[in-house]
């Protein structure tokens, strides 16, 4: 039994397969890309949410010294990105790491990455699809035509917005109302989801709440992917010219406003405020992989895909770097986290031309992130399905268009639904350690298949670099530094000291008479101040105070003393993964030594290992449990159905 769940695929076998157009199926795929092409799929997937959304976000976390975390980010992807080319040299096929694990690993890790990749190409897309839905509306609002007396159209909130975002801003904005935060004083986010749970149409207690806009761009681009992939080649190509021409004219016309004191601090938030963005920044890269699963529709795989990885990330860093310098450089960091920082940049500078072209070019950049991220995931079912693990539908061909057309239908269904209703920020993360995760494997793919002398090497090869005496030494030196420059955080760390709450986390989270409570206790504080003025909003007024004041106000509250301190188990659950982490660390370090492993897959690795841990617990749940469904799905009808089993069981 062990043996069946871990049998491998011959590399030999794999090419023969591909050779022969996996006969059964009839037809083949249209090879019609080249290293251009596969360049520009790489920036259409890089090029997205991350430029036109989540680099305020980092921005005003980090600071101008948020470029270091996309050169960090970068260089992680570089590492995952040699593993995918020598191995997409080695398998030139669809399936990307899914194929790749099934001749490192065996059948059930192959299963595993397969199942995995459906929350990167997905869930990724459900992510893609809301953001894009969120700049379509604001564009609509921003349309003036006077003769038409049309200022601006506007959809009902309740029509542009995901259950779970307008329940969870109804719940929050009643908590902050209860605080003595008056409604107009609630953050522009709080406001339009409260609004769209109040606003919308009723089934009894069920409110309508449904991304309307998120379903109608999802069906536009399903099925474009399903027409074949020259037109969405074509349609990437164009879409790319679009984004880069608007990003160049952002920086050529922003690099003239720059205010050069705006980047003193350059890293206002430490190292600390740096790493709080990398979910944010990581999910900017995620997408260079899917070149991968082109590779049957590459005219020369081998050579190519490789090229096509590598020129995608670091043009895509250098860009990212460059508006990273330019937004911190026009404003202050700290008016960063807004959605559309590209936009609001030049709001603030009275460019307003500028704000329209850039809302525009992003409806464009969204979609071609959802084009590569659609046509990816059918491709990965078409190479399970042909190994049997999926039925047999999922690999076939259309005759006329030459992709997976059904496939491609059940992808567009999987996506569109819970877009609807699913929220933002569980999708990004779920889809971040999803994909980081896929990096993880396929780079100890390349270390397990390193000293294998049986195995037919592609045309590109991982150069090799010892990590014998360079990993060991970086990991105990990182200890080292940990306990000399940051050694308060790291002894709270090991000790499990208790953690004091946020403001908002602390407000929100208090019962009525505990709030009240709070309220009489601030009323005290201000009336000995000898301020007048006894209106109370508890979460402004706490947001307000130093980090000392606001630790000396909660020590004398006479509020329970679990409700402003995280302590124990409770605490402890969100150092698990960086325990994990540790502790393989320490493993790798071992192999180091013992096999001398190649420095650059090893590097992969951990810098991958170490961006899952950032993530938190909740979505190493959500991934496990997503993880055993998986299981469930393979014990039921993969491994009986595996052309491996009925191999070796012939009938």
């Amino acid at each position: 039994m062990f043996e069946k769940l871990f049998r491998k695929k011959s590399i030999t076998k794999i090419l023969e397969d591909a050779e022969k157009g996996y006969g059964e199926h009839g037809t083949s795929l249209h090879k019609t890309l080249g290293v251009r092409d596969l360049t520009a799929f790489g920036i259409a997937a890089i090029i997205g949410a991350g430029i036109f959304s989540t680099i305020g976000k980092a921005s005003a976390d980090g600071g101008p010294a948020v470029i270091f975390l996309f050169i960090f980010t970068a260089v992680a992807c570089s590492f995952a990105a040699f593993a995918y080319a020598e191995f997409a040299s080695m398998v030139p096929v669809s399936g990307s790491a899914y194929t790749y694990s099934y001749v490192a690993f065996g059948e059930l890790v192959a299963w595993i990455i397969g199942w995995s990749l459906i929350m990167e190409y997905a869930i990724g897309n459900i992510t893609v699809a809301i953001s894009w839905s969120d700049y379509f509306t604001g564009l609509l609002s921003s349309i003036q035509i006077p003769a038409l007396n049309i200022k601006g159209i506007y959809l009902p909130d309740w029509m542009t917005m995901d259950y779970l975002t307008a329940f969870n801003g109804h719940k929050h904005a009643e908590a902050l109302l209860n605080a003595g935060k008056s409604f107009a004083n609630l953050d522009e986010a709080t406001r339009i989801a409260n609004n769209a749970w109040i606003t919308a149409p009723r089934i009894g207690n069920f409110h309508l709440v449904a991304d309307l806009p998120a379903l109608g761009i999802i069906i536009f681009i399903t099925w474009l992917v399903y027409r074949g992939m020259k037109e969405s080649r074509n349609a990437s190509n164009a879409m790319v010219i679009v984004k880069l021409a608007v990003i160049l004219l952002v920086l050529s016309v922003g690099i003239f406003y720059v205010d050069t004191s705006n980047w003193n601090p350059f890293a206002p938030n430490g190292v600390s405020g740096v790493l709080k963005g990398v979910s944010a920044v990581f999910f900017a890269y995620i997408g260079f992989d899917a070149i991968s699963t082109t590779a049957e529709e590459c005219k020369n795989p081998q050579r190519d895909l490789p090229r096509g990885m590598m020129w995608a990330i670091i043009i895509c860093t250098i860009l990212y770097v460059a508006i990273a310098l330019v937004l911190t450089g026009i404003v202050n960091y700290k008016l960063l986290a807004v959605g559309d920082p590209l936009a609001f940049v030049f709001d603030q500078i009275d460019l307003k031309l500028m704000s329209g072209i850039i809302a525009v070019s992003a409806v464009f950049a969204m979609a071609s992130v959802l084009l590569v991220f659609q046509m990816g995931q059918p491709r990965i079912w078409m190479s399970m399905s042909r190994d049997g693990l999926l039925p047999k539908s999922f690999s076939r061909i259309h005759p006329k268009y030459k992709t997976p057309s059904f496939a491609t239908v059940v992808v567009g269904f999987v996506v569109a639904i819970p877009s609807l209703f699913m929220n933002l920020t569980i999708v990004t993360d779920l889809c971040s350690i999803g994909t980081l995760f896929a990096f993880v494997l396929v780079c100890a793919g390349v270390l397990v298949l390193q000293n294998k002398p049986d195995i037919k090497r592609g045309k590109f090869k991982i150069p090799y670099l010892n990590s014998k005496f360079i990993v060991p030494v970086m990991f105990i030196g990182s200890i080292l530094f940990a306990f000399t420059n940051y050694k308060t955080e790291t002894t709270a760390f090991i000790l499990n000291k208790p953690k004091i709450y946020e403001p908002v986390s602390f407000i929100t989270s208090l019962s009525t008479p505990e709030l009240n409570t709070i309220k009489e206790e601030i009323k005290a504080v201000k009336i000995k101040q000898g301020i007048l003025n006894t209106n109370v909003d508890a979460e402004a007024y706490l947001n307000k105070l130093s980090q000392s004041q606001y630790e000396q106000f909660l020590n004398n509250s006479s509020v329970d003393y679990n409700k402003k301190y995280e302590t124990g188990w409770g605490l402890f659950k969100h150092k698990i993964p960086m325990w994990i982490f540790l502790m393989i660390c320490v493993v790798i370090s071992y192999y180091c030594v013992t096999k001398n492993l190649s420095l650059i897959p090893v590097l992969g690795l951990i810098s991958c290992l170490y961006m899952m841990c950032e993530l938190g617990i909740s979505n190493w749940i959500g991934f496990g449990i997503w993880l055993i469904i998986g299981l469930v799905v393979y014990f039921l009808y993969g491994f009986k159905h595996s052309k491996l089993n009925l191999q070796s069981n012939p009938q």
